[in-house]
């Protein structure tokens, strides 16, 4: 085999290996952001109770019902009444809030 061969040879199995790496990757899903109003908030438990919209990505009717907060501190600006945004994920099979900011 020519050195020309084995460097084409080469170069060809270093794109497949690198392609196959890459296409391995799945990509990463978006975040649904849901908009909420606080109804109560136990910050030792780290639970926040939510009247909150439709959360489409897991097909969840609009309702009002209590969360654990992935970080009890993410309750401490926040008071009852409050309009919020907020995103959740599935962790222990619960869910648990991972982002939520008081809204205007």
């Amino acid at each position: 085999m020519t050195l020309f061969l084995r460097s084409t040879l080469a170069a060809l199995l270093g794109l497949g290996i690198a392609a196959t790496a890459h296409a391995a990757k799945p990509a990463p899903e978006p975040v649904e952001v849901v908009k909420a109003q606080v109804i109560k908030i136990d910050p030792p438990r780290g639970k926040i109770t939510l009247k909150h919209a439709p959360i489409r990505s897991i097909r969840m009717d609009a309702m009002t019902m209590p969360f654990k907060v992935s970080d009890p501190g993410m309750l401490a600006p926040l008071k009852t009444g409050d309009r919020v945004t907020f995103s959740v994920a599935m962790q222990d099979g619960e869910l648990v809030i991972t982002q939520i900011k008081a809204t205007k």
